[in-house]
């Protein structure tokens, strides 16, 4: 009953991860929708999109069977982090990610400059926070299918 996390920056191939696993029969959850994220205003006045803490806690003590395979990139995940078997980082290089958010047609965020431009200095300031925590780390460069296959030999 293996839990795994997938994080890292937009373009990195979470969501078409997912897809694919939730294909194969892996029960996947993508925190970016649904009821598993909201806004908050932090004490600074600024706004974070964060994990509903009630609803991620339900949804790992929950799972009995088979593998779990959860997809998000939030400032509180480390909080659930010992909850979860694996903590599968996805990397690429920068002209990797910003192509992919130029080309999806699933997805808006990334087509504007403002948006792309966070994209970079998310890379450089918190992908490094998250390869500090990651079990593992992934080169989501690769094809997609090599990709899957190494997230399905952690289940």
């Amino acid at each position: 009953m293996p839990k795994v996390l997938i994080t890292g920056m937009s373009g990195t191939g979470k969501s078409t991860s997912l897809q694919i696993l939730g294909a194969r029969g892996h029960r996947t959850v993508d925190t970016d929708y649904g009821r598993w994220s909201h806004w908050v205003t932090l004490p600074d006045g600024s706004s974070d999109w964060v994990w509903r803490e009630e609803a991620m806690t339900d949804l790992l003590a929950d799972h009995k069977e088979g593998s779990l395979f959860v997809a998000g990139c939030k400032s509180n995940q480390g909080r659930f982090y010992p909850q979860f078997d694996h903590i599968v980082l996805l990397s690429a290089p920068a002209d990797v990610l910003l192509a992919r958010v130029a080309e999806r047609t699933n997805n808006p965020y990334g087509k504007r400059p403002e948006e792309r431009a966070a994209i970079l200095h998310h890379l450089a300031v918190v992908e490094p926070l998250l390869r500090a925590t990651a079990t593992v780390e992934i080169d989501a460069s690769a094809p997609i299918d090599r990709v899957v296959r190494q997230l399905e030999e952690l289940a």
